[in-house]
């Protein structure tokens, strides 16, 4: 029986697939990510920590599985070697580790893509022709993640704020920004975003921005178009580098659940590349892993 494992580390949940190649079974686990891992950068641990979960969960034959690993916390080509390297005394079969972002274009069957991640962070990654991991943002929420949830929000604030320097009334974005976060004006809206203290407390309240979007706000509308553009943008600037892509894949929960995000992006996209194809992900990252997984087991045959 030839057997190939899928793994989606997220910082929040890891998600294992099972499948065994030769008939159409299947098995699934979700757990939470801190129930095996301690943190992020000690691959040693994070290697003791999955073998252990595997081989309690699916037995002692999981050891020879194929097995390729999206890893939140890989952020470079050396960081995916390191763990590879540390499975390799708990696991006789192949195994491949990339980042998590990774899965996205290989769950969609895309050869040559880049993927774009647009959820609680923003990053686009890709391979080069040497197999190095290349990325386009992923700065964090201080310093950018535009298009992703935090991002969203910190720039609506940013423009409900501009909007009151200028005079104007308060349309439906500020009208919304402002009971999102309990605020009685612009100025505690200000403090309020200010301490918000973490990309996931400000990103839970993206979906005010959309609904004022829909509510006919101007300012809300500027904010997904500017997104959109930014995102583009990171996929121009690894077509600079020289990284070969004949389509993009689009996954996370933001751009994943709004309609209006896509739009923008796939406007922006046209413009700056036109006839380079964008898909949303419709299913789960995991199947990116397995499909890598297949390839693994088929290559060692």
């Amino acid at each position: 029986m030839t057997r190939s494992a899928g793994i989606d580390i997220g910082g929040t949940k890891t998600h294992i697939v099972v499948t065994d190649d030769a008939s159409a079974a299947r098995t699934e686990l979700v757990v939470p990510s801190a129930d095996w891992r301690t943190g992020l950068g000690d691959p040693e641990a994070d290697a003791r920590g999955l073998s252990r979960l595997l081989g309690e969960r699916f037995g002692p034959q999981i050891r020879t599985a194929a097995v390729a690993i999206g890893a939140h916390g890989c952020e470079n080509t050396e960081q995916c070697r390191d763990l590879e390297r540390a499975l390799r005394p708990y696991h006789d079969g192949p195994v491949l580790v990339v980042n998590d972002s990774e899965l996205i274009a290989p769950a969609m069957g895309a050869a040559h893509a880049i993927g774009v991640v647009v959820g609680t962070g923003s990053i686009a990654t890709a391979r080069d022709a040497a197999g190095e991991l290349a990325t386009a943002g992923g700065w964090g929420w201080m310093l950018g993640d535009e298009g992703s949830a935090a991002g969203l929000v910190r720039e609506a604030t940013r423009a409900v704020l501009d909007s009151r320097d200028r005079g104007e009334p308060l349309d439906a974005l500020g009208t919304r920004l402002l009971a999102a976060f309990a605020a009685g004006d612009a100025d505690e809206l200000a403090l309020a975003v200010t301490e918000a203290g973490s990309a996931e407390a400000l990103g839970g309240r993206a979906p005010e921005v959309f609904s004022a979007a829909d509510d006919g706000s101007a300012l809300a509308s500027a904010v997904i178009h500017d997104a959109g553009v930014h995102l583009a943008r990171l996929v121009d600037r690894l077509i600079r580098r020289g990284i070969r892509a004949e389509s993009v894949v689009a996954g996370g929960s933001v751009i994943e659940r709004q309609p209006r995000l896509q739009e923008a992006f796939a406007s922006a996209l046209a413009s700056v590349r036109p006839g380079l194809p964008l898909s949303i992900l419709d299913r789960p990252p995991v199947d990116g892993a397995i499909a890598l997984a297949r390839g693994l087991a088929a290559a060692a045959h």
